[in-house]
């Protein structure tokens, strides 16, 4: 599993937006970095917010840094309900994920708000040499892969593969379409599967949930049997403001 190419954008169109209902724009104190990183200090020495900013925050890739009081009114509309942090719906990323078609699944629960582009099996499938690399391996039990026949050992991923790639030549050989149609038949749910996708805060609020996928079992979503591998979670807890904003619960914990 990989996330690639992440862009965060439009935090200051969102806290600007939050102002709106109360006509509070004066009260705001949040603003993009503008001054030079001095790495041997904790903070820069004329950053714009009046209260500074963190080691980590100087990092972030938006280079927005959230002010004191815009925070607090931020977290105090989490809280009140997803009516009131409309706001949340209005910081958008986009990422290239790179995921089995078995989380795939899993995450096209999420249709509101989300869109992904992806690469196309009807197209693309027979075009490359079909490997173990094509597949999610991260944490598969090699032991479990194994079984007997005719006297001999074999792996079931090995000969699995080798018949895929047979049709995939056969098909590149003959363009018949048959071959084509068996191929994508057969195409097991581990098949590793490149999306584009684009959504909101607001959205991996409702992702990120402990009710959702923040201790799911599945390693890709939450990474509990092993997080040294890359994860939804993980991935969810780099964004800027992560914690304040999508993780909020632990930070009141």
């Amino acid at each position: 599993m990989k996330f690639e190419n992440t862009e965060v954008m439009n935090f200051d169109g969102a806290l600007r937006g939050m102002r709106n209902p109360k006509n509070s724009w004066g009260k705001s104190d949040s603003s993009y970095c503008i001054t030079s990183i001095d790495e041997s200090t904790s903070h820069c020495s004329t950053c714009p917010v009046s209260e500074g900013c963190t080691g980590s925050q100087r990092d972030i890739e938006t280079r927005y840094i959230i002010g004191k009081n815009d925070m607090k009114l931020a977290q105090q509309l989490i809280r009140a309900g997803s009516e009131h942090r409309k706001f949340m719906r209005q910081i958008f990323i986009s990422v290239d994920i790179t995921a089995p078609l078995y989380w795939w699944k899993e995450f096209d629960t999420y249709k509101v708000g989300t869109v992904a582009n992806s690469t196309s099996t009807m197209h693309k499938l027979a075009t490359t040499p079909i490997t173990l690399d094509c597949f999610e391996t991260d944490d598969y039990e090699d032991s479990i892969m194994k079984y007997k026949r005719d006297g001999g050992v074999y792996l079931m991923q090995t000969v699995f593969i080798e018949f895929l790639e047979h049709i995939r030549k056969k098909y590149l050989e003959t363009k018949d379409k048959k071959y084509w149609k068996e191929l994508i038949r057969w195409l097991p749910e581990s098949w590793l599967q490149t999306r584009t996708v684009t959504m909101s805060y607001e959205n991996l609020l409702a992702i990120c949930s402990k009710g959702q996928r923040r201790f799911h079992k599945l390693n890709e979503w939450s990474g509990q049997d092993d997080n040294t591998k890359p994860n939804f979670i993980s991935w969810a807890r780099t964004l800027p403001y992560a914690q304040e904003l999508i993780f909020i619960d632990e930070v009141e914990e």
